[in-house]
């Protein structure tokens, strides 16, 4: 294979039909742009003046109950609201439609310090079968034809509040990610009877540059189209449509990947590392969707440091992603980190 790791060149996503700009020689530049303030962990596990920590009383009044494991509730201020009625507006050029949902918090724990890296495995897999649950749930609910689950980590990737906690928004309509989506995993499965993600692992697996883990039951990566400085994805072995299509198995596996990974990453600044994370999962209209393959994708925002951020501006926004790092480098990075969090090693 031809050798893209020094001069600029493009890169093809499988999963939406996009292309990322990668320039790694601009990683020798100068930075005398913005430096951010480094997130550090939090040694408190109750705080007051909480709103998700339990007993507390959130911002609408309620009170939340003192519990002791992954607690959930719909948004105080949610960005979709139920029983929404149908409406459309099409007048010349301008076109509208009116969007339901339902907007869930998910606390991961009860503990105000802990966040995924610093929580057990036994812990995690207890946050996975609550999102297991919830979507059980909200699939089978009225009007719900897509779920997204994810997680907003730190200040500087917009976190409100700085208890561990994450979110599933659920919706009428399908977004436009999964939209692009369903049309790559659709097409390639029409052609080939077979998971494109399948195919991918596969060769991934034979060329080993970008795996940084591997299980019984799930591989972790640096795709080879990311366009985030750290970006990875977390593929499950099995074609699953959905999370709760997983066994309590892989489920064991999810939890110690998720572990592993979250604590590679603070481990690379020395610092609570910051991301945007999402499970993209076949939308729930009632349609089949056996090409439909689960992935949960990491997008980290940090370049160089603990305080040095990869902001999407300029020919980002105008015409399209461009990264510094290649796919290769950052999993090199990655892959050399203890699995041990640096909190915790002598």
């Amino acid at each position: 294979m031809e050798d893209f790791n020094n001069d600029p060149h493009r890169r093809y996503n499988i999963l939406t039909g996009e292309w990322v700009l990668v320039s790694p020689h601009r990683t020798k530049r100068p930075w005398q742009g913005k430096n951010e303030q480094p997130q550090f962990f939090s040694h408190t596990t109750y705080d007051p003046n909480c709103y998700l920590c339990p007993g507390n009383t959130r911002a609408n009044g309620e009170k939340n109950p003192y519990y002791t494991k992954p607690f959930s509730f719909v948004n105080d201020y949610s960005a979709l609201l139920r029983d929404i009625p149908k409406k459309e507006l099409q007048n010349g050029l301008l076109k509208a439609e009116s969007e339901s949902g339902i907007c869930k918090v998910v606390c991961f724990s009860p503990n105000h310090g802990l966040t995924l890296s610093k929580m057990e495995i036994e812990e995690i897999v207890l946050v996975i079968k609550l999102w297991q649950e919830e979507f059980t749930s909200l699939k089978n609910t009225d009007d719900i034809n897509y779920v997204q689950i994810f997680e907003n980590k730190g200040e500087i990737m917009g976190c409100s509040n700085p208890h561990p906690h994450g979110q599933i928004w659920a919706q009428r309509s399908i977004p436009e990610e999964i939209i692009k989506k369903t049309r790559e995993l659709k097409q390639y499965w029409s052609t080939h009877k077979k998971s494109l993600l399948m195919s991918y692992i596969e060769q991934e697996i034979k060329i080993k540059e970008r795996i940084l883990l591997e299980n019984e039951h799930f591989i972790a990566l640096v795709p080879y189209w990311a366009v985030w400085p750290y970006e990875t994805m977390i593929i499950p072995k099995r074609k699953v449509q959905h999370i709760d299509q997983l066994t309590t198995e892989e489920v064991s596996d999810f939890a110690k990947t998720i572990k592993t990974l979250t604590t590679k990453y603070d481990n690379i600044f020395k610092t609570s590392f910051p991301y945007s994370a999402g499970i993209h999962q076949a939308p729930t209209d009632g349609s089949s969707y056996e090409f439909w393959h689960m992935h949960m994708s990491f997008y980290p925002p940090l370049l160089r440091s603990s305080s040095i951020k990869k902001f999407m501006v300029g020919y980002e926004m105008f015409a399209n992603p461009q990264r510094d790092i290649t796919a290769e480098q950052a999993a090199k990075i990655i892959r050399a980190q203890n699995d041990i969090h640096y909190t915790s090693q002598n």
